[in-house]
Formats: structure tokens, C-alpha cells, sequence
């Protein structure tokens, strides 16, 4: 687990993150308790992105573990919190397959990619755009 990680690198990652699950334990059971603790300012950056979003009614692609983990801190505050988000595909690393598990995603796209900049969100975006155009079709069609 971890981009292109080798047995010492995730050694290393696993002992950090025994470390912060030592110090902050006690104060993890709080979502945004735990984003301020241990998330770090882009996953803020990611979750206020993703709240603003439903605020404005704006339907938002996941991409990646990390937007993926940072919708997880709202969907614990809010279980509906997420209903304008659809994920976009799935990274080879099992924790975001664990992750879209428990916030009920399911990726659009299988693609098995972990190229990550957004490839799965600018691929599933058309595929969403074909989706809206059809169904607004089909309901125009029906009315008429």
C-alpha cells in the first residue's frame, strides 16, 4: 500500500501512523476532531470543497484515496452528507476500496489506473455529462 512504497517505506508509514493513533487516540471519535488532528490542511481543503459543493447543490466526482477519506469525515458527521457525490474510480490501494465500501460508493469506472490528477474524475465526468443528457432526453420525450 502507498505509491510505488517498498517494505521499509511502509514500515515507516505504519509506525507514524501507531505514533499519531497513540498521541490522539483518546479524541479520534469526533470526525472533525480527528480531521484537525490528524488530516492536515488539504484534506480541510477537500472536505470544505465537498460541503461547499452541497451547499450549492453541486455534484461532485471522488477521485482518490485522499478526496475519498476526506468525504469520510463528513459523511461521520453526516451520513447523507455525501448524496451529491459519486465516485469516479477506484485506486489500486485497498484502503480506498475499504473506504467506498463503508460510505456506500460505488466507482463508475473500472479502471485499475493510479495515475491519480483527476484521470478517473475527467474520464467519469463525460460519462455523467452522456448520463444527465440521456435522462433529461428521455424525460422531455415522455412529457412530450
Amino acid at each position: 500500500p502507498g505509491s510505488g512504497a517498498d517494505a521499509a517505506m511502509q514500515a515507516r508509514k505504519a509506525d507514524v501512523v501507531d505514533a499519531a493513533l497513540a498521541f490522539h487516540g483518546g479524541h479520534l471519535g469526533d470526525p472533525l476532531e480527528a480531521l484537525r488532528r490528524v488530516g492536515g490542511r488539504e484534506f480541510a481543503a477537500i472536505a470544505g470543497a465537498i460541503l461547499a459543493a452541497r451547499m450549492q447543490k453541486i455534484p461532485v466526482l471522488l477521485d482518490g484515496l485522499a478526496a475519498t477519506a476526506a468525504a469520510a469525515v463528513l459523511h461521520g458527521v453526516n451520513p447523507t452528507a455525501l448524496e451529491h457525490c459519486l465516485l469516479a474510480s477506484l485506486s489500486p490501494e485497498p484502503a480506498h476500496a475499504r473506504a467506498a465500501q463503508r460510505l456506500g460508493l460505488r466507482p463508475l469506472l473500472d479502471l485499475d489506473i493510479s495515475h491519480g490528477e483527476g484521470a478517473g474524475a475527467a474520464l467519469a465526468a463525460g460519462l455523467v455529462k452522456a448520463a444527465a443528457l440521456t435522462s433529461s432526453g428521455m424525460a422531455a420525450a415522455v412529457r412530450g
